[in-house]
């Protein structure tokens, strides 16, 4: 069942007597137009179920070695990648091994004498189906594991997994979805947008997509069924054009005064901008960028490959190397978001019906307080070795008593400013009993959009109803910057939403104190606050908080 949405509406400047005019959820601004590539998720054949081998014990011997070898490629990949796209490629090689699909697969050849290919082909099948019926986070990992499957298999048959290859010149791809070892291949100085069929908007293609630079749309349902030469894109309203003819490539670039570095309204009003970061890599990508700081660094990230749980030492080691990038700004230091979409293998929640609203983040920690107060006195102890203003904020808070909890184990550690995350609605509907208990919060606008609106945030078929433009958000934002403002506490925005020019000034005339995202965004952000005076900011955000849906919260801000 697909959410129902309005016409779709023309991209700005074109004409549509000459192909399709779709509608999907822009989730990185920018206008293109030129010539389509279309990527074929689905071009990996099959793998036969014989002739059954005349070895099997070997058969099922050749299965392990082609899964590392493809998470080792994975794991380069990603030591080669900056930010975000890094940090999912290491989560993506972590399914390569994972020890359930390996024995699993290895069963198979020994059971029904299976070629080892089709055995991971049907062991990942199972997989893939567990994924989805659970949903929620872990449901994002389907097409993470089918690409995976895909390049295990090409290993063990010697054909090499095709990719998306060089492109002859630059074009607008359209896909069904992209893996992202897939998003690591492309080249931003060829793709000129890009366009999917699935995924929603806080999904890995939309998160690289704004890392990248790129104009991307997601969730434009029917595009592969559509046959067109070009597209014109527009990234921030979400139009797809399919044009019968072949056009000349073109960016279309939006006049905005070049950022000065400074985050500040038309008059002067100050806004924080703050850069999402997960390794030393990413914060020293961040400084140069021209942040000021970082509103998230996602300690996660520090754990993935962990088979235990790093001692103290290791942790601070870790720490210290992103803190040192920002010397003298002031770093907001995330504890650990586990569970979900991101499991360890020495946190096993056991099984549960629906991870997403499990024991995740802060909740972990209410059976193992050892395990938070170790990596509260890590994080102490990396602030004393830098030069950063450190704070710590906790992830999937939903009461005062649970953000009370955390921040009196954070100040008996030595954090004197804590704070936590407001991911859900119960946490937001109770914004000045929260405040009350800590010294700032920051919002997740990705997990309070999906549990705000009860649609997955993974579900392309309801991507609409996670577009962070969706008014029922926007007025708990401002409910909390309203808070805030009567407590005297910073309300900051740490969720994807931020990397909006757009709804970045919409937040900044909600109250928002901070703004934090990726650090590619950074310069379009600040040049777009520039534009308006902090009162009409205001009034911007008053019109789009009072309107009757995403679409026209958005219209009704841009004009």
């Amino acid at each position: 069942m697909t959410h129902p949405t309005p016409d779709a509406e023309p991209v700005p400047g074109s004409s549509t007597d000459t192909g399709a005019t779709l509608r999907g959820v822009g989730v990185s601004p920018g206008r293109a137009t030129g010539p389509v590539v279309r990527i074929d998720a689905d071009a990996a054949p099959e793998p036969p179920s014989g002739p059954a081998p005349a070895d099997p014990a070997a058969e099922a011997a050749r299965i392990r070695p082609a899964a590392e070898s493809v998470a080792a490629d994975l794991h380069d990949r990603a030591s080669a990648a900056d930010g975000q796209l890094g940090e999912v490629l290491a989560m993506t090689a972590t399914l390569a091994t994972d020890p359930s699909l390996l024995d699993k697969a290895e069963a198979l050849v020994d059971r029904r004498a299976l070629p080892a290919a089709r055995a991971l082909f049907e062991a990942a099948g199972e997989f893939a189906e567990l994924l989805e019926a659970t949903g929620g986070y872990l449901a994002e990992r389907v097409a993470d594991l089918r690409d995976v499957r895909d390049r295990v298999i090409a290993e063990l048959d010697g054909t090499g997994r095709r990719g998306i290859g060089p492109l002859t010149g630059p074009a607008v791809l359209l896909a069904r979805d992209l893996a992202p070892a897939d998003t690591a291949e492309l080249d931003p100085e060829q793709v000129l947008a890009l366009v999917t069929e699935e995924g929603g908007p806080t999904g890995h293609t939309a998160i690289l997509a704004r890392s990248l630079g790129i104009p991307a749309v997601v969730a434009a349902r029917g595009l592969l069924a559509e046959q067109a030469a070009s597209a014109r894109v527009d990234g921030s309203s979400g139009a797809v054009q399919l044009l019968d003819d072949r056009v000349e490539p073109g960016v279309e670039t939006v006049d905005r005064p070049q950022w000065t570095g400074a985050g500040r309204t038309a008059d002067d009003r100050p806004v924080t901008l703050l850069a999402n970061v997960g390794s030393a890599e990413d914060a020293a990508a961040a400084v140069r960028a021209g942040a000021h700081g970082s509103g998230l660094f996602r300690t996660e990230f520090c754990f993935l490959d962990a088979a235990r749980e790093p001692d103290a030492e290791a942790q601070r080691v870790a720490y210290a190397a992103v803190l040192g990038e920002f010397a003298g700004k002031p770093v907001v230091v995330r504890t650990l978001d586990a569970g979900a979409d991101k499991p360890l293998p020495f946190l096993d929640a056991g099984g549960e019906p629906n991870p997403a609203l499990g024991v995740r983040g802060l909740r972990a920690a209410f059976e193992r307080p050892q395990l938070l107060d170790a990596q509260l006195a890590a994080i102490a102890a990396a602030a004393g070795d830098a030069d950063a203003e450190v704070s710590v904020m906790a992830p999937m808070v939903a009461t005062a008593h649970e953000a009370a909890w955390f921040a009196t184990r954070a100040r008996a550690a030595g954090l004197r400013r804590a704070g936590v995350m407001v991911e859900t609605p119960a946490a937001a509907l109770c914004a000045e009993e929260l405040l009350d208990a800590v010294d700032f919060v920051s919002i997740g606008t990705n997990d309070l959009a999906q549990y705000t609106t009860a649609a997955d945030r993974l579900c392309g078929a309801l991507a609409e109803l996670n577009d962070p433009w969706q008014p029922a958000l926007l007025r708990l934002v401002d409910g909390l910057c309203r808070a805030g403002r009567e407590l005297g506490k910073p309300v900051g925005i740490c969720g994807e939403a931020a990397a909006d020019p757009l709804l970045a000034g919409v937040f900044t005339g909600m109250g928002a104190t901070s703004l934090s995202m990726t650090s590619a965004a950074l310069p379009a952000v600040g040049a777009g606050l520039a534009e308006r005076t902090a009162q009409q900011w205001a009034a911007t955000a008053q019109r789009a908080r009072s309107a009757p849906d995403a679409r026209t919260a958005r219209a009704r801000a841009a004009e």
